[in-house]
């Protein structure tokens, strides 16, 4: 058992670092739209679309937190044929504006239709079911993240810390002697 546990150690800590890089898009563009909302009449459409939701059964809902991801599918699927096509840059572009606007847009509506979504007993078990992998995912990369920091400030013990501070005190060397 510990043999395997070790041998799918790097693949649940891959995991763990896409997880958490999409929870941290979520967390930080979360603000952007709201930015975005205070800068054009989202606002008032944020309000509409609550009343509207208000009235809604928890299963239409569903639907309508849903929907908004559908007309991204196609600009996802361009940015693929233009990768397919080695239009690196407009893919590379493409998929990104797509990710982003895609997290942007789910966070928005997630914001106005999470009451009525958390209503459905099914829903609040898988929400609170990827609360709890967030949260082990924090803890499964955090080591590794405190690590990389202390590698990188020069804190750490160790070949690569040492290797860090003789290239910081070379280059600082080679800065004075200019």
């Amino acid at each position: 058992m510990t043999v395997m546990r070790r041998l799918l150690q790097p693949i649940w800590v891959l995991l763990a670092v896409i997880f958490l890089i999409e929870a941290w898009l979520w967390d930080h563009l979360e603000p952007i739209v709201a930015w975005v909302v205070d800068r054009i009449p989202l606002r008032d459409f944020k309000h509409w679309l609550a009343e509207r939701v208000d009235t809604l059964s928890p299963s239409m809902t569903l639907i309508v937190f849903i929907v908004p991801v559908i007309p991204l599918f196609p600009l996802k699927l361009i940015g693929l044929w233009l990768l397919a096509n080695e239009y690196w840059m407009s893919a590379i572009f493409t998929i990104l504006f797509a990710k982003f606007l895609g997290v942007g847009v789910t966070a928005f509506v997630f914001d106005v239709t999470r009451p009525k979504l958390l209503e459905m007993g099914w829903f609040e078990r898988l929400y609170e079911f990827i609360l709890d992998v967030r949260a082990r995912a924090n803890a499964l990369v955090e080591p590794i993240k405190r690590r990389i920091i202390e590698i990188l400030r020069g804190d750490a013990d160790g070949w690569s810390s040492r290797m860090l501070r003789l290239i910081q005190r070379f280059r600082k060397s080679v800065h004075e002697a200019r």
